[in-house]
């Protein structure tokens, strides 16, 4: 066409953008390589056409080194737990940026963080660390919650000393049913639970004689 010196053909619909792995130092110095997919669409073919050479190539130079400044800021810890919201901090950054050159980035998805391998072991120790602290927690929860309720009850023993006396002798049957012994109790009132224990302690050594 007269006037015109070349035709372009811009696509305008939504296109995606493979970032290749890229090295990043985390801010606590650990290496890892971070992969991503940027969606991105033209919604100004004039400036896209006009005001950069090759955009989705211009877009995907950008986005690498974007992802390299976003990530270098954090520690390792944030970005393996935090990765929509680090997703959202990049796509943010690169829309800003390719706004001139009439692009809109839609999302960025962090694919893949790969880790070293001494890396991952350390991880793995710190993961039983933590499940091993938690245990002790609960079993110190477990026996504070059983020592609150075994002085509440000692206050009721004390309050009652009949009742005292059954729960001895109720231990005591359930000891005697487990080594399979005879308990044989007093027949006067007030006999000492020790003159109880020493008959039943009688009955077990005669059963071994």
């Amino acid at each position: 066409m007269p006037g015109i010196d070349s035709l372009a053909k811009v696509d305008l619909r939504v296109m995606t953008l493979d970032v290749p792995k890229q090295r990043i130092v985390t801010k606590d110095n650990v290496s890892v390589d971070v992969d991503a997919v940027v969606y991105v669409r033209v919604f100004n073919p004039s400036d896209a056409i006009m005001k950069v050479a090759h955009y989705l190539t211009a877009t995907s130079l950008l986005a690498q080194t974007t992802l390299r400044d976003v990530l270098g800021r954090i520690d390792l810890d944030a970005l393996l737990t935090q990765r929509e919201e680090l997703s959202k901090s990049i796509q943010k950054s690169l829309d800003e940026a390719t706004d001139p050159w009439g692009m809109k980035v839609t999302a960025v998805t962090i694919r893949d963080v790969t880790i070293p391998d001494e890396m991952m072991r350390a991880i793995a120790k710190q993961a039983e660390a933590e499940r091993e602290r938690r245990s002790r927690v609960i079993m110190a929860l477990g026996e504070a919650q059983a020592a609150a309720k075994m002085a509440e009850a000692a206050k009721l023993y004390e309050k009652n000393p009949a009742g005292m006396r059954l729960r001895e002798l109720q231990m005591l049957i359930e000891v005697a049913r487990e080594k399979n012994l005879i308990v044989v109790t007093p027949t006067q009132a007030g006999t000492p639970l020790g003159e109880v224990a020493g008959l039943v302690s009688a009955l077990k050594k005669r059963g071994k004689g």
